[in-house]
């Protein structure tokens, strides 16, 4: 048997101990057929195979996101100002005005998550009097995590929020002295008023969100992820809202591989959501890149416990058990695998009161289920999700709101939140994910140093004893993750007869600083034995690009991610030849490189009181805040 195509060259990971580093890996049919020294071209090449010189860069099995929201993500993925990276406030602030001057009305400029506070360097949150001199007549929409969202005067005439609309239960509307809303509402704990006014914004077109769907998964390629499990979520109805994915996997368009879950849409109708959806959808339907996954991460709306760390712990109500035994036992009479939000031990004993209940009339007997966040879990339960045969899906939600949970709780309940080097110890399945795009970014290096490093994005030292080695950590967003869509003999390794899903990075993993780890990018990412995303070294090998629609997108410009490493001057560069306006940032703002004029580091700026985030005021004219040292 000849390859398609050989790597060689590389320094190669794989997860086999008697092999755990190779150099080159044959690929043939989108599986792989070999993997051993770079002595396999003699073997498995003739005139046809292309061989590939990886020159010593690291690989890595492809990154494998085991919760995440990429469909609902795709839609709106060209709509949305991404501020995940972003080093300062008045860099944000930038490329918002940026952005408000290119959007066209009725829309609006969003900025949906992926970001903290701590991350910038002035440490703290926009403000309303910023964003309405920003934006006084084009609606903004702010949400930070799941705790509040900042609206301006704008977007609050264009959803309708007067001095009489009321609050949801569980959200709060801001109010100044004369009740009129301000422009703050607030998730207290529950984000239903976030998600609800969100959902007021205008829509991308089908084609457009077609176009940014397809977008949004080369972002997700270009940090080297190839799979991911899509967790259903709010507002994300099904099968409406799946016509886009449909649709590109049957254009063989996907890039990333989606194993979905069916999140239940009708509160005190969730029986029936899953009733329906028992007859009508065929477990595990689909292919290897589109396919289903079972039920949850919302079985019924009396079990949400809100991972708001600015609120208190919310206390379920006394319902919860009833209704959500009723779906359970529909699920396992069904043997659908499902999953369940649950971010506190005390909600958690509650659900496994209710699973074992039903695990003594209808035994689980393997049935893969799955508790998601679990940052609080204690080691009891942690045993009793053993017995039943179930995993735990970690996220890096702690990463963003470290902060805030030890503000609360206190460090010492910090250093094991969630307690994952506890659970791997006691044998239970463990997957590594994000939870993107609302809570945490996508950005998997980002939660690789989170595990590793123990910090937060904002520099927080969350854990000593609990952080993990990097392989351990690899492992988990790689073949950790392939047991929670049950495809554990499929993907997450380098190893014969596996998917050919690799990601080539453009540092070493293995031994960069711990502060490098966060800034790590794939240099070419292969899916199914295809390059779906290249650059650098390898960009004589990336496919064809497609025009980002509409053009006004802030995807024109940023492309998500904050460009990491250093790389946003050759991002700038790179849209001033497409003929795209240079961001801002670094046209005015020159913090966000090095400086142009005296060749300063900008740390010492951006950790100052000097006021460069004013563009009306001095410094901010200027636009180099190292004039005042």
């Amino acid at each position: 048997m000849k390859a398609d195509f050989i790597v060689y060259n590389g320094k190669i990971h794989t997860f086999n101990k008697e092999t755990p580093e190779v150099s080159a890996v044959a690929i043939k049919d989108g599986k792989i057929i070999a993997v051993g020294n770079d002595g396999l071209a003699d073997q498995f090449a003739d005139e046809s195979t292309e061989l590939i010189d990886l020159k010593k860069k690291r690989v890595v099995p492809g990154i494998n996101d085991s919760h995440i929201h990429l469909i609902r993500g795709g839609l709106n993925y060209n709509l949305e100002l991404r501020w995940d990276g972003v080093p300062s406030l008045a860099d944000a602030l930038r490329m918002l005005k940026d952005q408000v001057d290119r959007t066209p009305s009725p829309q609006w400029v969003r900025v949906v998550g992926g970001w903290s506070e701590f991350q910038f360097a002035e440490r703290r949150m926009p403000i309303l009097e910023e964003i309405n001199a920003i934006a006084p007549e084009t609606p903004v929409f702010i949400l930070h995590l799941y705790d509040r969202a900042l609206m301006n005067r704008a977007a609050l005439k264009a959803v309708g929020f007067t001095k009489d609309t009321p609050a949801p239960a569980g959200g709060h509307i801001e109010r100044d002295a004369n009740g009129e809303p301000t422009g703050l509402i607030i998730a207290t704990p529950n984000a239903m008023i976030l998600y609800s006014t969100l959902a007021k914004g205008p829509k991308l077109s089908y084609e457009h969100q077609l176009n940014s769907t397809r977008h949004f998964m080369t972002e997700l390629n270009r940090f080297g992820i190839t799979s991911v499990i899509d967790a259903g979520g709010g507002f994300q109805n099904f099968p409406d809202d799946y016509q886009v994915v449909n649709e590109l996997n049957e254009k063989k368009q996907l890039t990333v591989r989606i194993a979905y879950n069916l999140f239940t849409q009708k509160p005190k109708h969730e029986f029936e959501d899953f009733s329906d959806w028992i007859d009508t959808v065929k477990l595990y339907q689909g292919d290897d890149m589109y396919r289903h996954n079972g039920a949850g991460e919302m079985l019924v709306f009396s079990a949400a416990d809100f991972e708001d760390f600015l609120q208190p712990r919310p206390d379920l109500p006394e319902n919860m058990e009833a209704d959500l035994e009723k779906v359970v036992r529909l699920l396992v009479e069904n043997r659908w695998p499902f999953r369940l939000h649950a971010t506190y031990n005390e909600s958690i004993t509650r659900f496994l009161n209710v699973f074992e209940k039903v695990n003594c009339d209808i035994p689980f007997n393997g049935l893969p289920w799955i508790f998601d966040h679990a940052e609080t879990i204690d080691e009891k339960n942690i045993e009793r999700v053993k017995m039943l045969g179930g995993g735990i899906a970690i996220q890096s939600r702690m990463a963003y709101q470290g902060e805030y949970f030890t503000d609360r709780y206190g460090s010492a309940s910090a250093e094991s939140t969630p307690p994952v080097k506890k659970i791997l110890e006691m044998g239970v399945p463990v997957g590594g994910g994000s939870d993107a795009t609302r809570v945490s970014s996508y950005n998997p290096w980002v939660s690789m140093y989170w595990l590793t490093a123990g910090k937060t994005v904002g520099g927080l030292q969350l854990y000593h004893d609990t952080k993990l080695d990097r392989a351990t950590a690899l492992e988990l967003y790689t073949r950790g993750s392939a047991w929670f869509s049950q495809e554990q003999q499929k993907k997450g390794d380098i190893r014969v007869g596996m998917f050919a899903d690799l990601a080539v990075l453009d540092q070493d993993y293995f031994t960069v600083d711990d502060e490098e780890i966060k800034n790590i990018e794939a240099e070419m990412t292969i899916v199914d034995g295809k390059i779906v995303y290249a650059k650098g070294t390898f960009s004589s090998y990336a496919p064809p690009s497609i025009p980002v629609l509409p053009d006004w997108s802030p995807t024109n410009l940023y492309n998500g991610y904050y460009p990491t490493g250093g790389h946003f001057q050759k991002e700038i560069e790179k849209n001033a030849k497409q003929n795209l306006k240079a961001p801002l940032a670094s046209q005015i703002h020159s913090c966000a490189g090095s400086c142009d004029i005296h060749h300063h580091n900008h740390n010492q700026a951006r950790m100052s009181n000097v006021p460069v985030n004013n563009y009306h005021t001095f410094w901010g004219a200027l636009g180099c805040s190292c004039f005042a040292f």
